[in-house]
């Protein structure tokens, strides 16, 4: 019998944000624009950093890595969340449904940990700027990388291997607009109360684990900051509100949904856009456009591009 209810299931029903036309309408223009300048402008800054000598440094290859993060973090839900508005009905294979969860928790966990390094490279860079080019060489900075992307798809391996297995009951309708652990979980006619406490430990405890390591450093780079120099701790304080600001919209729907993965209420798939539109849309902004070295590149390739462009 449980195989049989398991073979039924081929497919999930996304509920998305409702029925209403004009809604939706809504949702697909402000929802389109944000993520195609998300992509063009994470795609720029990825671009400038390869394009430009003078950006070959720790700093901007973490920048770049960010940007190219934030890309395939909005390019693996945002389309067809965007292509669904327009739709009637809404599904998405039960395959297709699992790989979706792979990918945004290995995005997810990479840009975490990538999010620390990025912070220890401001704290050395600060704190201990005689010993900057010795501990963050080229070799570190790999190093870091594949650091970053094992533990991206080491936790999000952990997680997917407990639902590949699990057998369900037909129903299959999931009130969001896209897959993820808390919701699927709920779908499996077996008690998943303990998968329930393993995604809580995995997800939500790194969540927030990761967010208090952030807040610590930045506040003790503020701190040194304003000890060595009291004229130059208020730009740091506006440097690191803006990044503040980002960390907390990418790990407040991170820790809200994972922390407390027994839902009762759809606030989760609202929570999740911040994640998946505003914080790669913000990224660039924050972390580049605002820099004074990245705007002079910027501006070096674009009239390179121009000038070539008036050669033919």
């Amino acid at each position: 019998m449980g195989k049989e209810n398991h073979s039924v299931v081929s497919e999930i029903v996304l509920l998305g944000f409702g029925s209403s036309l004009e809604i939706c309408l809504v949702l697909f223009l402000i929802f389109s624009v944000f993520y195609l300048a998300g992509i063009l402008g994470n795609f720029l800054v990825v671009l400038t950093v390869i394009s430009d000598p003078h950006l070959h440094s720790p700093m901007y290859f973490l920048l770049a890595n960010l940007s190219f993060i934030d890309m395939w973090v909005s390019s693996i839900t945002v389309p067809k969340m965007i292509s669904d508005l327009l739709k009637e009905r809404k599904v998405i294979s039960l395959q297709g449904c699992i790989a979706q969860m792979f990918f945004i928790h290995v995005t997810g966990g990479t840009e975490m940990v990538l999010l620390i390094v990025m912070a220890y490279d401001r704290y050395i860079a600060i704190c201990k700027p005689l010993h900057y080019l010795t501990i963050m060489n080229r070799r570190t900075c790999i190093l870091f990388l594949v650091l970053t992307w094992t533990i991206g798809v080491t936790h999000s391996l952990i997680q997917i291997v407990f639902v590949t297995n699990l057998q369900f009951c037909g129903h299959r309708e999931v009130d969001s607009f896209y897959c993820d652990l808390p919701r699927f979980i709920k779908l499996a006619c077996t008690v998943t109360y303990r998968l329930d406490l393993m995604v809580t430990a995995n997800s939500g405890f790194i969540s927030l684990g990761t967010f208090f390591i952030l807040m610590i450093s930045y506040t003790f780079i503020l701190v040194t900051v304003w000890q060595h120099s009291p004229g130059g701790s208020l730009k740091a304080l506006s440097t690191l509100s803006a990044h503040v600001t980002v960390v907390v919209l990418f790990f407040g729907p991170c820790i809200f949904v994972y922390s407390w993965p027994f839902l009762t209420v759809p606030v989760d798939k609202f929570l999740f856009i911040f994640d998946v539109i505003i914080t790669p849309f913000l990224n660039p902004i924050i972390y580049t456009f605002r820099n004074k070295e990245m705007k002079v590149a910027m501006k070096r390739i674009l009239s390179q591009m121009l000038s070539s462009q008036k050669l033919f």
